[in-house]
């Protein structure tokens, strides 16, 4: 887990290259679409965050681990929109 937040990370930091690089040029439309796109990193970040805090907390205990992976596979992943 603590690899994918840092993954997250990675892709977060790229999508922030992109948008300074549209705000540089005044591509007012793609940093329109890139918002979308930073929002969702900020909460893809928080979910392997918040995942981290999880598992810390339930150490070995086979129950909790057991709950946490019935709650991961309950999480559904929607794409964002790209209509303008």
């Amino acid at each position: 887990m603590k690899r994918a937040l840092e993954r997250e990370k990675y892709v977060t930091s790229l999508i922030n290259d992109i948008y300074a690089a549209a705000y540089e040029v005044h591509d007012y439309r793609t940093m329109q679409m890139l918002g979308r796109f930073v929002k969702e990193q900020g909460e893809e970040e928080k979910n392997a965050s918040d995942m981290i805090t999880k598992m810390e907390h339930s150490g070995s205990d086979a129950r909790e681990l057991y709950m946490l992976n019935n709650e991961m596979k309950a999480c559904a992943y929607s794409a964002p929109s790209l209509v303008l």
